[in-house]
């Protein structure tokens, strides 16, 4: 915590005041961004008592931020009071779609990532987060280590409307074929259900997330417990699942050979792709 010597120096006023109120906060902000960071890999690692330490860190460092601006008052009406910058949008997306593991829907990708990470953010963003993200890929192709990008249907090749996925998974992962949106949710709920149990006490988004899951899935719905959500949507998994990767794998070589690159990762809009197109005019 900030005590002592710093606390002493909000007591002259004037610029000198507001600069190291700047820099005091700035600093807690760094390392705020970068303990979130920290517990999002704790988390994914399964290190329960490292998430748990890191988590009372960063509260203690939110706190820390807080006093900081009450303390120093309206020194300025000029001076911008910041609320906490979170990770830029599509890297808490990212995070997000990182632990599902499948396409997902802007609500559920927020409902996880408040769950998990301790910050949510409002879903109606994330679409103009993808157009953004297609911009940018067809301005500079390639240019980030990867792109918040479209699942496409395995029959046009479309975008899926309200999917969003990870362009670095495989064009099979991306591809959403009509057995797809259950086998995903089930992929999901044990993504969830796995995330949950490495918690050493969940928070109520993520319990409530999890009731959520558990609501759809027979012999779950009764026993909102991760082993319990992990067994059921297992065993209906193993029914779907074959036939569905069929489907994906179809697809994905379809995409491979008709789109090109940034059709790829956004789909095409045409309502025929350019072979069926050259196909039909013979």
């Amino acid at each position: 915590m900030f005590t002592g010597n710093y606390w002493n120096l909000l007591d002259y006023g004037g610029d000198a005041t507001v600069s190291f109120v700047t820099e005091a906060a700035e600093q807690l902000e760094r390392r705020i961004d970068r303990l979130r960071v920290a517990v999002r890999q704790a988390v994914l690692a399964g290190d329960r008592e490292r998430a748990a330490a890191l988590r009372r860190e960063l509260k203690q460092a939110e706190q820390d931020w807080e006093d900081v601006l009450t303390e120093a008052g309206p020194v300025d009406e000029s001076y911008p009071v910041r609320e906490i910058p979170l990770l830029p949008l599509r890297e808490q997306v990212h995070e997000a779609l990182g632990l599902l593991t499948v396409p997902a829907a802007p609500k559920l990708i927020s409902t996880v990532h408040e769950a998990f990470f301790a910050a949510g953010f409002p879903s109606a963003k994330l679409t103009s987060l993808r157009r953004d993200e297609e911009r940018s890929f067809r301005a500079a192709p390639f240019s980030r280590p990867y792109y918040i990008c479209a699942a496409l249907t395995a029959d046009r090749l479309a975008p899926v409307r309200g999917l969003l996925a990870i362009s670095t998974w495989s064009m099979e992962r991306r591809v959403i074929g009509s057995l797809s949106p259950r086998a995903d949710f089930l992929t999901a709920a044990i993504q969830v259900a796995a995330a949950i149990d490495r918690m050493p006490s969940p928070v109520p988004a993520a319990s409530r997330l999890l009731w959520r899951f558990a609501a759809s899935i027979p012999g779950a719905r009764q026993h909102a417990e991760p082993r319990t959500i992990t067994e059921a949507a297992l065993a209906e998994l193993k029914v779907h699942k074959a036939t569905d990767q069929a489907m994906r794998k179809a697809g994905a070589e379809r995409a491979r050979e008709r789109l090109d690159d940034a059709e790829q990762f956004f789909g095409t809009r045409l309502h025929m792709t350019r072979a069926s197109m050259d196909r039909s005019g013979s």
